[in-house]
């Protein structure tokens, strides 16, 4: 939450569930707040791009996959100082699994079952949460 003049701001970021192959796309990020929790492919919205421009940024940025967005499954907030969470699910057009090492630690295809088995593993419930609802429109 960013603080100005005694008033408070809450961002927004956005990302996207991938899945390829029966699994999903989980990455393992590197910053001290989260070192090693799980996420969707995701980032802050920066002035000037839309939610649905960063979605499609941060899927090319923390994956290698450029993307087309399919449906927003949700918009997500646990408490009003955090980010408010757009996530979309996304179809892969191209590319090869990538994604830079000085932001992610490892990104791995996960089945929904183990998703769920690793709950505390994940950096926030709406990854789950997405993934939940992307799994009713398969």
């Amino acid at each position: 939450m960013k603080k100005d003049d005694g008033l408070a701001y809450t961002f927004m970021v956005a990302g996207v569930v991938l899945f390829k192959d029966e699994k999903y796309l989980l990455v393992q990020e590197k910053k001290p707040a989260c070192y090693g929790k799980w996420n969707l492919p995701a980032g802050k919205v920066d002035e000037g791009y839309s939610i649905e421009e960063t979605a499609i940024k941060e899927a090319k940025e923390e994956s290698g996959f450029d993307v087309e967005l399919g449906e927003k499954l949700g918009t997500y907030q646990n408490k009003v100082d955090e980010p408010v969470k757009h996530i979309f699910e996304a179809k892969i057009i191209r590319g090869e699994l990538a994604f830079p090492e000085d932001e992610i630690l490892d990104a791995k295809w996960f089945t929904f079952q183990e998703i769920l088995n690793m709950k505390n593993e994940l950096r926030v419930d709406c990854v789950w949460r997405a993934i939940e609802k992307a799994e009713e429109l398969i």
